[in-house]
Parts: structure tokens; C-alpha cells; sequence
């Protein structure tokens, strides 16, 4: 049965520190929006991937908490420094050969059937899992899912096994959609822990994969950066995007394009190319999928009259597929390139302290120092001065479309 008001819901990407983004975005929603607006910012349904999976649970561990929750998470992130973060020192990169040595011996402990909490990364995780971990009420999320002020929080992460994108669900309903899971998402029903953000965060190489039950997971982003179907397929007739990618004009100037092409002798500099990419497509042709679906539903009710998708619905159901409905989406990304802002804070500040690791890859491959874009820093630099320049321009662009925000909260915007 339809419900009475709009099941809203919020998807938030993953890109590693750019989440600061994010947290700017929240802040507006969650603590400006209300006042000016005399709405309630309420997600039934909070889906995240890798950065956005950490945002996701404190979404839904806070959700019956008082106003002042975007400030929270802003300032979680304004307390970061990258040195701490990445936890490299000297002697870390001096045992690297015994570390690259030891993968032999976890490899037998895999062939006697034993099963380590965490698979070889080249970084130290425990501070980021401590900030994790102490950052997030969790027993919240339990509570609010419990009393359904929250109907699903997913979180996505990608198996290693099979390389397929499990989506982490804990939810108010009795049990998910049979059409939830398709050939390459598979919703899985669970209890939400920190172990799962944790494993959907797991950039692969540099973090160590994380167990969960008997099964390893990477990153989320690697295969569904920007979850857009989980929330589709849990029935949301409205979704907010929160993406970490600048959207890519029609074409690049000449120029640009020409001292790009002289940057890519710098494998760096190429690698984080590569990885925009790879982040900007899924939520494009997501998002123009469910325009899609809309088009042809909106066509059908002009062409064939208001009983159109109720007759279409009755063939999908005989067929055991999902229902279609019209979505609403809005779609907050960042206004400026994240990578020429990575590039700014490292050249305006110049007594940044990186760390053994970052260091080492900056003196290596002239990132962030040599050109006016520092693309793979971007994803990297968990530090407050830069946080605090993606918290606020994440602010900004949410501030430039209150009016939208708050159509998207009213039930009969």
C-alpha cells in the first residue's frame, strides 16, 4: 500500500577525504535548512559507500538526536591531521620488505583454513578504525531502526572473492524485496556494525581488506561508488545524490587539455585521472537511467491515460520483476574541482605536515606541487586544513539550492 507521505532517501558517495564535502552538505541539511524552512531533514532510507558508508551509520545512529548534527560531523573531520591518519614512519617503510615477505605466511594460514581479521594493506588502519569507532554512537543505529525512524541504512562494500558489490542492509522491515538483489548487487540482511563501514572503506593496497563472517571485502567504490540502486529497488519516491566528483563540462579548453596531456609522464598524476573517471561515470549513467525510467513513465501516462503504470506494474508482477514508479532526484556535487583545491592547499600551506607516507609520495611523483591539479591528493589528504575547505564549499553549494532542499522535505513539493 503507498505510504502516506514520501519515503525519502539520501545516497552518499565515496572518495576518501573528500567526504569533507559531504559533512558540509549534512551541515546545511541537518542544522541551517530547518530554521529558515520550518521542515524536518528525516531520510527513511540512508544508503553509503566507502567515506559516504562512515557518513551513512552516523546518519542513522543519530537520527533521534537533537539539532547540531551536521556541526558533529563537520567537526569530526576538522579534527583530522593526514600524519595521524596514515600512520608511516621510517621504520614502517624500512620492514617493508619482511612485511612483503610475510605474505607468503599469510597466504599458508589461508590454505589451512585459518582466517585473519584484516589481508596485507600497506598502511597502519588502527587510527582511523579508533576515530571510527569513537566518532559514531552505534547503538544508535540499532535503536532508530528498531523504532523505524530509520527503514534501511545500506552500506556497500565489494567482495574479493567473487568481485561482486554486497550491499550491507539493516533494516525496520521484516524482510527485503525479493527483486532487491540482482546479478551484480546482492543485498544482504544484517546487524550493522562498525565492521562493516569499516570494510566498505578499505581502499584496496593501501588499507588491508577486512573480514566479515568468513568472507573479505574491499572498498564499496570500486563497484558501486555512488549506491543509487539499493535505494531505488528499497522503494524511495525520493532521492538526494550527495556525489564528490565536479561535474564535467561539455568539453575542456585547449589548453587545459594540452597541460594535462604534459602531466601524464607522472603515473600519479594519470592515476588520479583514472580515478575521477572511474567515480563520475556510475553516478551519470545512474542517474540518467532513472531519468529514463521517468520519461517513459510520464510519456505512458500522456499517451495511454492515467491506468498506464498500473497495467505495466500488473505485467512486471506476473513477470516476478520490481514495480516502476516515478522517482524525484536531486543531485548536490561539488562546484569546484576538488583536485585544483587539493593543489591550492598544499601550495598555500606550506607548513602542512604530511607524514612519512605522503611525504614520500609527494617528493616521489611531484604531486600536488608541480601542477595547478593534485587529483590523487584529493583522495588522500585527511587533514583539517583541507576539510575545512570541502566542508565549506560543500555548504555553499548546498545553500545554493535551499529551494530545491526544501521542495525535496515537503510532502507535496
Amino acid at each position: 500500500m503507498p505510504n502516506a507521505r514520501p519515503r525519502r532517501a539520501v545516497v552518499l558517495s565515496g572518495g576518501g577525504a573528500r567526504g569533507a564535502y559531504e559533512a558540509g552538505v549534512l551541515r546545511f541539511i541537518l542544522d541551517v535548512l530547518p530554521g529558515r524552512n520550518g521542515i524536518t531533514p528525516d531520510f527513511e532510507i540512508v544508503c553509503g559507500t566507502s567515506v559516504g558508508a562512515i557518513h551513512a551509520c552516523f546518519l542513522a545512529a543519530t537520527a533521534d538526536e537533537p539539532e547540531g548534527r551536521g556541526q558533529r560531523l563537520v567537526e569530526i573531520w576538522s579534527r583530522m591531521r593526514v600524519h595521524e591518519i596514515f600512520k608511516f614512519t621510517t621504520r614502517d617503510f624500512l620492514r617493508l620488505p619482511r612485511r612483503m615477505l610475510s605474505v607468503k605466511r599469510v597466504a599458508q594460514q589461508l590454505r589451512e583454513g585459518q582466517r585473519p581479521d584484516r589481508l596485507y594493506g600497506l598502511l597502519d588502519t588502527e587510527p582511523l578504525e579508533r576515530l571510527v569507532l569513537q566518532s559514531i554512537p552505534w547503538q544508535g543505529i540499532r535503536r532508530n531502526v528498531r523504532t523505524g525512524r530509520i527503514d534501511t541504512v545500506c552500506v556497500a562494500a565489494t567482495q574479493v572473492a567473487t568481485g561482486r558489490a554486497v550491499v550491507f542492509c539493516d533494516s525496520h522491515r521484516p524482510e527485503l524485496p525479493p527483486w532487491a538483489s540482482v546479478s551484480n548487487i546482492r543485498m544482504q540482511r544484517i546487524r550493522l556494525s562498525p565492521l562493516h563501514a569499516l570494510a566498505s572503506a578499505a581502499i584496496p593496497l593501501l588499507f588491508p581488506s577486512v573480514r566479515v563472517g568468513a568472507r573479505y571485502y574491499v572498498d564499496g567504490g570500486l563497484r558501486l561508488n555512488t549506491p543509487l540502486a539499493p535505494a531505488v529497488r528499497l522503494g524511495a519516491d525520493k532521492i538526494l545524490v550527495i556525489g564528490l566528483t565536479h561535474e564535467a563540462g561539455p568539453s575542456v579548453s585547449e589548453a587545459l587539455a594540452q597541460e594535462r596531456t604534459a602531466e601524464f609522464g607522472n603515473p600519479m598524476y594519470l592515476f588520479g585521472k583514472v580515478l575521477n573517471a572511474l567515480m563520475l561515470s556510475p553516478i551519470d549513467a545512474d542517474v540518467s537511467r532513472l531519468h529514463f525510467v521517468n520519461d517513459i513513465i510520464e510519456t505512458g501516462l500522456e499517451t495511454f491515460g492515467e491506468d498506464f503504470l498500473d497495467h505495466l506494474n500488473e505485467g512486471l508482477h506476473a513477470k516476478g520483476a520490481r514495480p516502476l514508479k516515478l522517482i524525484d532526484d536531486l543531485v548536490i556535487r561539488p562546484s569546484e574541482d576538488l583536485g585544483r583545491l587539493a593543489a591550492e592547499v598544499v601550495r598555500d600551506d606550506p607548513e602542512l605536515d604530511f607524514g612519512a607516507f605522503l611525504g614520500l609520495l609527494r617528493r616521489a611523483t611531484g604531486a600536488g606541487t608541480s601542477t595547478k591539479e593534485a587529483d590523487l591528493l584529493s583522495y588522500l589528504l585527511f587533514d583539517a586544513t583541507y576539510a575545512r575547505r570541502l566542508a565549506d564549499l560543500g555548504f555553499r553549494d548546498a545553500e545554493s539550492r535551499e529551494e530545491q532542499l526544501a521542495a525535496f522535505f515537503r510532502d507535496d513539493g
